[in-house]
């Protein structure tokens, strides 16, 4: 493993730096082979020499921009080539930019491209043969046929041509399968943040929402409970005692159900596996509710075909807490009200209905969260909420929460 690390770290470098990597390779091999074949052309002319360094120059130097512009480079050097084959019978040390021109167009360059280079490759193939063989017997003519010298000759620079675009080939699509693999994991990578996000802010909602329901609930007993007992208490002190016992109960539930939600954040395994409040527990709230000074009707009709979701359960006891609360607060006195469940064959139906005088709010509290909130837990299981004035005074609250469907 520690081997390793600068190993990655080179390739990381190098992979980083490309073009500054084939400029320095590109001008060391240019340098090295001008040197070699001006010592080729030492014994000829000047003239001949300079032609010679002309054309390795050409067939050289565009390997320092071969990945920036592969397909310019690959023109330049076959432009090379080709002056040589016409005015140069010598072979020449910088013809090694052939197969690393027709692997880096493999690699680097379109698909056309690519086979282009190949063609060119080929081509230059044969007509090196032809160049090599006119040269070395001058019996030989241009467009001879083949000897078997000079088809051996021929499949081996062609066989060069071929093998360096075929690896050139598979580390393009090696390149583009680790391209596309680091695309697909950049865009798992988004929407895992996506993902993410999403589950945090539904997160903050579902808290704020049982906040609101555990606040405003009993907040709102508590507040009804203590105007009651300051005012009964100037002619009846021992009401206060009853009075301030209900506020107290009330107190501590309320207490008990904001340390399961905050043990939930903690992540408290004993906190947080505390049951939730379900269907069973509707009775204790009509009954809170009576404590609290509303005259209240439960009824409770059918049976059910299968068992609601636990999270079902809760939002059908927060739509009754919600509703209760909301006629405590805004129904004023000698109200009463009724809360009736019905199973029916597609699921469960709730009803709670006062007669007060708070009909004229069509929104729960000032603001609207109680309902909002409410349609919201309701419609996370596909449910519907409606809330509207009765004729001749109150207010009615109908959620119908339909059986899970498997």
């Amino acid at each position: 493993m520690i081997l390793s690390n600068p190993h990655r770290r080179i390739d990381r470098w190098i992979r980083e730096n490309s073009s500054k990597v084939d400029f320095a390779t590109g001008l060391t091999y240019t340098l090295f082979c001008l040197l070699l074949t001006a010592t080729l052309g030492f014994s000829s002319s000047l003239l001949t020499t300079l032609s010679l360094v002309a054309i390795s120059l050409m067939q050289t130097a565009p390997l320092m921009m071969r990945r920036s512009k592969p397909w310019l480079a690959t023109l330049i050097v076959t432009s090379g080539h080709l002056l040589q084959l016409a005015f140069a019978g010598l072979v020449l040390p910088s013809q090694l930019s052939v197969p690393i021109m027709v692997y880096t167009m493999a690699v680097y360059g379109k698909r056309w491209q690519s086979f282009t280079t190949l063609g060119f490759g080929l081509l230059g193939a044969l007509l090196a043969t032809f160049s090599m063989f006119n040269s070395a017997n001058s019996s030989y003519g241009f467009f001879t046929f083949f000897s078997f010298d000079m088809m051996v000759s021929f499949v081996g620079l062609a066989l060069v041509v071929t093998v360096s675009w075929t690896f050139g080939d598979l580390a393009r699509n090696r390149r583009l399968t680790m391209k596309a693999l680091q695309d697909h994991a950049a865009r798992l990578e988004n929407e895992r943040i996506i993902e993410r996000d999403l589950a945090a802010a539904d997160e903050r909602n579902h808290i704020a929402r049982e906040m609101h329901d555990i606040v405003a609930h009993s907040l709102s007993v508590i507040i009804t409970q203590a105007d009651g007992a300051r005012y009964a208490a100037v002619n009846d002190p021992s009401i206060a005692i009853d009075t301030l016992k209900t506020v107290s109960d009330t107190g501590r539930a309320s207490l008990r159900e904001m340390r399961r939600l905050l043990g939930v954040l903690r992540k408290d395994e004993e906190v947080a596996n505390r049951p939730l409040p379900t269907l069973a527990n509707i009775p204790d709230l009509v009954q809170n509710a009576e404590t609290a000074g509303l005259d209240v009707r439960f009824d409770f009709e059918g049976s059910p075909r299968k068992e609601l979701p636990a999270g079902a359960e809760l939002t059908a006891y927060r739509s009754v807490q919600e509703a209760l609360t909301n006629v405590v607060k805004h129904a004023g006195p000698n109200t009463t009200a009724s809360v009736q469940l019905s199973w029916i064959s597609r699921g469960l139906e709730i009803r709670i209905e006062d007669n007060g005088r708070g009909a004229g709010s069509l929104t729960f509290d000032g603001q609207g969260y109680g309902l909002q909130g409410m349609s919201e837990r309701v419609a996370l299981y596909d449910g519907t909420c409606s809330a509207s004035p009765r004729t001749g005074g109150g207010f009615t609250v109908s959620v119908f929460i339909p059986y899970s469907e498997d």
